[in-house]
């Protein structure tokens, strides 16, 4: 009986020893993982956190790549203007002026020299297309050699003449063209094949009037070619009509028609279009805002928000009305996209004209 209940009380000894051991091993077991997430909670705690953006931390430039006066001069000092009057960027904004070949000059100097430079930016239009599609004088670089950032403005082409000129009308015009093609000389702010001379011939064109035979003079910029036109060295003047309302109010110009699908706003709401007088042309003039091809995220991050804002504010909006311009924004992507598609369509224009590359 005694030998029993000592081997009974063994029994229960060893059991409890077991379950002490057990219980034991599985404190030690749990010790370590929470260890470890702990550790790992530290190690979270103490990571870096993202680095925060300090662009802009210098003076940004915008150029236009053309003379004084014309639609990329205003288009830039306007921009200038209106990001330092809201206060959209506490940095100062200069404009410079790069002319030479309707934008191709400085296309081959941005594309190269300025591929990483997130201070200069630029505007450009229809030409920074066309130049690169050409056939005479063309430049090996296009929008997809820069960043695009948005577009901000529809414009149209004009045709005019000096406000003492006999011609008071386009088919007047076109039908002294068409007797004799190079008996007028007209004067465009831009190179042969690129968007002032596209402007001038595409009426000719859509009237019969073979395109080459049509005597195309190049000045650098709109400035200048008005300058030409009223100091009697061209007899017509092909350009975008916004540029050309100060002339127009200031009574020097006649503008004999645009190239719109209706009749324009302002100071120009008087001037027919060319499908009016029977010439079936339209030609959009662009605006856009661009940056260099190897352009930071953060660069251009900040200029998408700020022009998105600045586009949206009362004095954008005043500056549009008076330019007569109209506003026509689309994001980078999505302008990125039209940029693609107007390249097509104007490859086909070159190609009728036979001045495709």
């Amino acid at each position: 009986m005694i030998k029993q209940l000592v081997l009974a009380s063994w029994k229960v000894t060893a059991v409890s020893l077991l379950a002490v051991s057990l219980a034991a091993c599985g404190s030690n077991m749990a010790k370590p993982a929470a260890s470890t997430a702990a550790a790992d909670k530290s190690k979270e705690s103490t990571a870096p956190a993202a680095a925060k953006s300090n662009y802009p931390e210098k003076a940004v430039s915008i150029i236009a790549p053309s003379g004084a006066g014309g639609g990329w001069d205003m288009t830039a000092r306007t921009i200038a203007k209106v990001l330092t009057e809201t206060k959209a960027i506490d940095k100062p904004v200069t404009v410079e002026n790069k002319p030479g070949g309707g934008g191709a000059v400085f296309m081959a100097e941005y594309a190269t020299k300025d591929v990483k430079d997130n201070y200069k930016l630029f505007v450009s239009s229809p030409p920074i297309l066309i130049n690169h599609l050409k056939k005479e004088g063309n430049t090996p670089y296009g929008y997809n050699d820069t960043t695009p950032l948005a577009q901000l403005t529809k414009d149209y082409g004009a045709v005019a003449v000096a406000a003492n000129s006999k011609y008071k009308d386009l088919k007047s015009l076109l039908d002294d063209m068409k007797a004799d093609p190079t008996k007028l000389t007209v004067a465009g702010g831009s190179a042969p094949g690129s968007m002032d001379h596209l402007v001038s011939i595409l009426p000719a064109f859509k009237y019969g009037i073979d395109p080459k035979k049509v005597k195309y003079v190049s000045y650098d910029g709109g400035g200048e070619a008005v300058t030409a036109l009223l100091g009697g060295n061209a007899d017509v003047l092909g350009t975008d009509a916004s540029s050309l309302d100060q002339y127009v109010k200031a009574g020097k110009i006649r503008i004999l028609a645009v190239a719109a699908p209706s009749r324009l706003g302002g100071s120009l709401k008087d001037v027919p279009t060319m499908k009016e007088q029977g010439v079936d042309a339209e030609f959009m003039i662009w605006r856009g805002f661009f940056g260099p091809k190897n352009m930071s995220a953060d660069a251009k991050g900040y200029w998408e928000a700020t022009i998105a804002k600045m586009v949206e504010s009362d004095a954008w909006k005043k500056e549009v009305q008076a330019n007569n311009w109209e506003t026509d924004y689309k994001k980078a992507d999505d302008f990125k996209a039209y940029l693609s598609q107007q390249e097509a369509q104007l490859k086909d224009m070159l190609t009728a004209l036979g001045m495709q590359k």
